[in-house]
């Protein structure tokens, strides 16, 4: 039996019913690894059931999306294989970089938070009614994920964890609280795309904040890879070797990386480009790369 894993945690807003959302995701990703290295793409295509989506938006939100919005535009997206020059030159253009100030501002000062588009402060809304908790939504959410690497971290199975956006924050949470609550043995890899863990806000609010030395942190990374799309606003610090930097002097994490320069995300919907869609992260061969190697060295590890 196959003992490798990959478990995708979805960013924020509502998404389409979880079958119809973990097709999307497997057929975005599967493309992205096929861009970067063909012939394991073709071995990978044929474990769907390794692939896990942890579905907790529904829990959040009550609601779900209509497939039907995303489908032409993953379409595109799918016969789409490098940026335009259009597409680069919007996701460096003038209003992005104010976005990106202003979100900057925000996050050293956030009592100015009217002064965000409304998109980035819904963003931060979201961001704030997870770490308050609010009915233990944020506990329920974990849980969800929680399920799912209790047995696998037991059996130490090689798990690739792949947190988009704000699942990003729920999966370094729950990592922290099965390392330290549960104490639970064994390791995963950690790929986070259009994070926003570096951001001073979040930081100040992870599991583990309160603490100093090793139990400030999760214990359970082996590696960690961090991938930013040029003109993502959400991934506002996108250097994560330097904020997490103390994971590696206190050698409980083996690697952070961060894969930033020259990444585009050209996902497109009626309202133009998107450089945060996590379809969009999935499909870019620097994406798929990671997931590639990833297939490739833990078969390596279990035939050994």
């Amino acid at each position: 039996m196959d003992q490798r894993h990959i478990i995708f945690v979805p960013g924020k807003n509502p998404k389409p019913a979880p079958d119809q959302h973990h097709a999307l995701l497997w057929r975005t990703l599967v493309e992205g690894v096929h861009r970067a290295e063909p012939q394991v793409a073709n071995n990978l295509s044929q474990h769907i059931e390794n692939f896990k989506l942890i579905a907790w938006n529904y829990l959040y939100y009550h609601r779900r999306k209509d497939i039907n919005r995303d489908l032409p535009w993953i379409d595109a997206l799918m016969n789409q294989h490098s940026p335009s020059e259009q597409d680069i030159q919007d996701a460096s253009s003038t209003h992005r970089k104010l976005n990106r100030f202003l979100y900057n501002v925000i996050d050293h000062l956030p009592f100015l938070l009217k002064l965000l588009p409304a998109d980035l402060q819904s963003t931060a809304g979201e961001l704030q009614r997870y770490f308050q908790n609010k009915n233990n939504v944020a506990c329920e959410i974990r849980e969800l994920l929680k399920q799912q690497l209790r047995p696998l971290l037991q059996n130490e199975d090689n798990v690739l964890l792949i947190g988009h956006s704000m699942g990003s924050i729920i999966a370094y949470d729950t990592l922290w609280e099965l390392s330290h609550l549960e104490e639970l043995p064994g390791k995963i890899d950690f790929l986070t795309i259009g994070s926003p863990l570096g951001m001073n806000y979040v930081q100040h609010r992870l599991m583990g904040n309160k603490y100093k030395g090793k139990k400030k942190y999760p214990s359970n990374i082996r590696n960690w890879v961090n991938i930013y799309s040029e003109g993502d606003v959400t991934a506002l610090d996108r250097i994560f070797p330097d904020d997490f930097s103390e994971m590696s002097k206190l050698e409980i994490v083996k690697s952070i990386e961060d894969h930033c320069e020259g990444i585009y995300n050209f996902f497109h919907n009626e309202k133009g480009l998107n450089c945060h869609r996590s379809y969009g992260y999935l499909v870019n061969p620097a994406v798929g790369k990671v997931i590639a190697d990833w297939w490739k060295n833990t078969a390596e590890i279990e035939v050994t």
